[in-house]
């Protein structure tokens, strides 16, 4: 399959309107101290955190703590999985059209729109489309269970990605007997990861257009991307030369969102993970606002 984009495209994408203020003065506009606030606010409260943003034009961190700390990242470990399946898309070990029947599956319920859709077969290629769009976990555990785990463990070893992992399938209840998490990951890695994806380093050029493509169809705009004010359904072609690329993760006291944003003055990669006790409502919100004032901040940044 094709890619509509190639990556190096997705980049120029943001140049492409209004001109651009001299990278030195994009770097140094901003201080990040809302989102610092934010952040340290959760800390004292006992949350575990994870926060990365690197300059994708200098390469050079903007923000980082604890960025190299190995927390649960829930349904944002699919993007190993995604670049795996792409890869052997391009390879032609997998056919994309390849039909995959449901019924062959474990239910799963934690997430995702195919075990509410009628259609009881999909190609793989459309089952990527629901785990990068929907984060599907019925859709990413049959891909897991089509290329195998020790095949997308393999990838991340070539990835170069030493504190990240991916544990096991989607389950909606873990026992004893199971791994504790879906899949492990820092904020570095993950910036990383997002930034060689744009950058078309990521196994090789087509496959890097061809997960970026998918991952700009993501829905979640709740969490950092709250900020960018995109459609949530609509976001691959902003009138505004808005690059935007994402993936979140949720799961009991988790949250995580890693991505690409880039507007007319800079461009960022960043991720963040946080780990709370959610007691009640209240500790929740408290987690989501501090992604969306890092949302905010990372706007202030590239705009």
């Amino acid at each position: 399959m094709e890619p509509r984009k190639d990556a190096e495209s997705l980049r120029g994408a943001r140049r492409s309107t209004g001109r651009r203020t001299p990278k030195r003065t994009a770097a140094g506009r901003r201080s990040f101290t809302s989102t610092l606030k934010a952040l340290d606010d959760l800390a004292a409260s006992g949350a575990k955190i994870s926060v990365r943003i690197t300059d994708l034009d200098r390469g050079t961190s903007v923000l980082s703590g604890d960025d190299f700390v190995t927390l649960p990242v829930a349904g944002l470990g699919v993007v190993p999985l995604l670049i795996e399946v792409a890869a052997a898309f391009e390879s032609g070990q997998l056919d994309p059209l390849e039909i995959i029947d449901r019924s062959n599956l474990e239910p799963v319920g934690v997430g995702g729109v195919w075990q509410h859709l009628k259609a009881p077969a999909l190609p793989l290629i459309d089952l990527a489309v629901l785990t990068a769009s929907t984060g599907d976990a019925l859709a990413a555990n049959a891909l897991l269970r089509r290329v195998g785990l020790p095949a997308v463990r393999s990838r991340i070893e070539q990835l170069g990605l030493a504190r990240s992992a991916l544990l096991d399938r989607f389950r909606d209840e873990r026992g004893p007997d199971d791994a504790p998490h879906f899949a492990l990951g820092s904020a570095r890695e993950l910036a990383e990861v997002f930034a060689a994806l744009v950058n078309s380093q990521v196994v090789s050029p087509s496959v890097s257009a061809q997960v970026a493509e998918w991952l700009s169809l993501n829905h979640d705009l709740s969490l950092v991307a709250s900020a960018t004010g995109l459609d949530p359904f609509s976001h691959e072609n902003d009138e505004h030369g808005l690059l935007f690329i994402n993936k979140t993760g949720r799961d009991a006291g988790i949250r995580v969102e890693a991505g690409v944003l880039a507007g007319p003055r800079a461009g960022v990669s960043y991720a963040l993970i946080v780990c709370f006790d959610d007691l009640s409502i209240s500790h929740r919100l408290r987690a989501h606002e501090a992604f969306r004032v890092l949302g905010t901040d990372l706007m202030e940044y590239v705009f």
